[in-house]
């Protein structure tokens, strides 16, 4: 148990961490305070054995007992705000530690690690540390606490009595440590049941249209319902697991308290022990089986705490990339790559490629499904680290930049486009929060998002729905663009931007790029001719490799993927629907 308190505090920031410290201290003196009670109740024992009672008893009883309730009301109010205060601010600043150490992380993380795995950790696992923590720590801590002062005052009255409670104590330790070990043993099966969970709920809920559309409701139905019902299941585990030890615990802390009131019976009826000491012993049994108590139905979740906080730490022990770089600022946005290689794990996708992208010139690559153009430009941005080789920024290496300096140069429009519940204006400003509105439309104007904006219910202000679902797929790619263009980087990465854009706002959307990349270095993803035709050089990929690069007219003159890419694209526009079909 102190193990785990200790890693809790370790867990907490420093502000709360004092915050705890200063509750047990506080908890300490609350016992002490309880522990009023036993004189006070002493005071009116002896006077009613010694038959001296008197009204000025009477009053020293009742102002002791006052006291110690007025004391009591204002200690526990204290500690309870500084332990509730602590741990809901630590789990908030853990949320967002996490958000600050994840955007650091080299984007095979995300690949590699479910969306529900995170969102647990960030959601279920902190809220319930939030919650339990304060509890549990608030709840043993002072059952112990009130324990140890109460076995004091019965060493000093009478070391046997003293004894027996010790050695009640110890029995009481034994099945906690018991149901504690088999709780453990569930809790990350508890634990992979709250995830899967929560895995299926997100994927129920973002492929609800594809669910729909090939009317598979029941099936998806039936996963949901299965991981609804091993979530139960592992509740109720958990619950059967505990549940007994906690009636054990309860039984041997009566039984104790049993104990210590037939010994003090005993010893007063042999002569060895005073009437008001007996009685006084008989009460502190009562104490003791009261602090305990909740000990024993709290304790359980001390595992609960334990594998939140590892669950949390998992996050953080995950390396980040070096971000330790320079406060560079890039005076020219050309880019040199020299004999990259990078490998997902074990597959390789980009092997020993050199490439010069010269400033303000535009680059296309292509290449079949699986050749490595997003990952390429991925690694332009740093959003992996190499496996060997150098990529450079105006002639420093990406590495010689801090992540934010290097990030900066960069604005990415991709194809499938995330847009945040929020304003429009905010969307738009997202990369320079300290925008005006003036400056918001006039990009907006030049990404050709103005006019449809002001058709909006509420024109800017408008708040749009998660991932911009109330928009659609060519309104949400112009505020991107003007998103990017806000954000006034001078490398543009296009990637794949126009591939899935209806005719009708295709002449719209290729002006607000034209917009966008206006001396800019340009480096585009594309499967559409009239997107690389125009390009200052084309990068053509194959199995992570260059295998033509040049002009369009040059490389159409050449057999290759680029021919191949051509004439596939030729035959794709002039198709038409035969007559009558």
């Amino acid at each position: 148990m102190l193990r785990t308190l200790k890693r809790f505090f370790d867990f907490c920031t420093e502000e709360d961490r004092k915050k705890f410290y200063l509750s047990i201290i506080l908890g300490l003196l609350k016992a002490m305070i309880g522990a009023m009670r036993i004189p006070a109740i002493a005071l009116i024992l002896n006077a009613l054995i010694t038959d001296k009672l008197s009204m000025t008893v009477v009053w020293q009883v009742t102002g002791i007992l006052l006291l110690s309730l007025v004391l009591n009301i204002f200690v526990t109010l204290k500690i309870t705000m500084l332990q509730t205060e602590g741990g809901y601010h630590t789990c908030a600043q853990k949320r967002i530690e996490i958000a600050e150490h994840i955007r650091y992380l080299p984007m095979g993380y995300f690949n590699q690690n479910s969306l529900g795995k995170i969102t647990s950790i960030t959601t279920t696992t902190l809220e319930s540390l939030s919650d339990i923590a304060t509890r549990v720590v608030m709840v043993t801590t002072q059952g112990f606490l009130t324990t140890a002062v109460v076995t004091l005052f019965v060493l000093i009255y009478d070391w046997r009595i003293g004894l027996i409670l010790m050695a009640g104590l110890l029995i009481f330790l034994l099945p906690n440590n018991l149901m504690r070990k088999q709780a453990g043993a569930m809790t990350p099966i508890k634990q992979k049941a709250d995830t899967d969970l929560i895995d299926v709920i997100l994927e129920y809920v973002q492929g609800i249209a594809e669910v729909k559309s090939f009317n598979i409701t029941k099936q998806s139905a039936k996963k949901l319902s299965a991981s609804i019902l091993a979530k139960r299941d592992a509740d109720i585990k958990m619950t059967l697991i505990t549940v007994p030890w906690i009636a054990v615990q309860n039984i041997i802390t009566k039984l104790t308290g049993v104990a210590m009131c037939g010994a003090a019976i005993w010893f007063y009826l042999q002569g060895s022990m005073d009437l008001l000491i007996c009685m006084m012993m008989v009460i502190s049994a009562y104490m003791v089986y009261e602090s305990l108590d909740g000990v024993s139905s709290f304790s359980s979740l001390l595992r609960a705490v334990d594998l939140a906080v590892e669950l949390v730490q998992e996050v953080f022990d995950l390396p980040p990339m070096n971000i330790k770089g320079q406060e560079l600022q890039a005076q020219r946005s050309n880019l040199e790559l020299e004999r990259v290689t990078f490998s997902y794990g074990d597959r390789p996708i980009i092997k020993d490629l050199s490439l010069t992208i010269p400033e303000k010139t535009r680059t296309a690559i292509i290449g079949p499904s699986g050749s490595g153009k997003t990952t390429l430009c991925h690694l332009l941005a740093r959003f992996w680290d190499l496996d060997s080789g150098s990529i450079r920024l105006d002639g420093h290496q990406l590495t010689d930049y801090s992540y934010d300096s290097l990030i900066r140069n960069f604005s990415f429009v991709f194809q499938k486009v995330y847009l945040f519940e929020d304003t429009i204006e905010n969307n738009i400003k997202f990369g320079r929060q300290e925008a005006s509105h003036e400056e918001v439309v006039a990009v907006a104007k030049k990404a050709r998002c103005h006019d449809f904006i002001m058709n909006l219910p509420n024109g800017y202000e408008t708040v749009i729905g998660e991932a911009g679902a109330s928009l659609s797929g060519g309104e949400k790619q112009r505020i991107s663009i003007a998103r990017a263009m806000m954000k006034d980087a001078p490398i543009i990465i296009l990637d794949e931007a126009t591939a899935n854009i209806d005719p009708e706002n295709e002449a719209e959307l290729m002006t607000a790029i034209d917009e966008l990349t206006q001396e800019k270095t340009v480096i585009m993803i594309a499967h559409r001719l009239k997107t690389v035709e125009n390009a200052d050089q084309i990068i053509v990929l194959d199995k992570g490799q260059i295998v033509q690069q040049g002009k369009h007219d040059q490389l159409a003159k050449q057999a290759g993927l680029y021919r191949d890419f051509i004439t596939t694209r030729k035959e794709a526009l002039s198709w038409k629907l035969a007559a009558g079909a």
